[in-house]
């Protein structure tokens, strides 16, 4: 997490390469039991994205929200 010029980003990190998933609509998750986390990101922040990574030779990628006050 981040705080700066009221602007709070958080991010997470994993090892999986693939750029994930776009996000679907709340309303088409709400019997599913996975792939509903990037559509409750997308539903409450204010800007999203991702961006692949390359950390101690393994590679993953960082997904990262911002929310803005």
């Amino acid at each position: 997490m981040r705080w700066s010029a009221g602007v709070l980003r958080i991010g997470a990190w994993d090892a999986d390469p693939e750029p994930p998933e776009p996000p679907e609509e709340l309303e088409q998750l709400a019997e599913r039991e996975e792939g509903r986390g990037l559509a409750l990101v997308r539903a409450c922040a204010d800007l999203w994205g991702w961006q692949p990574l390359t950390r101690h030779g393994s590679r993953g990628k960082y997904v990262w929200c911002e929310l803005a006050t």
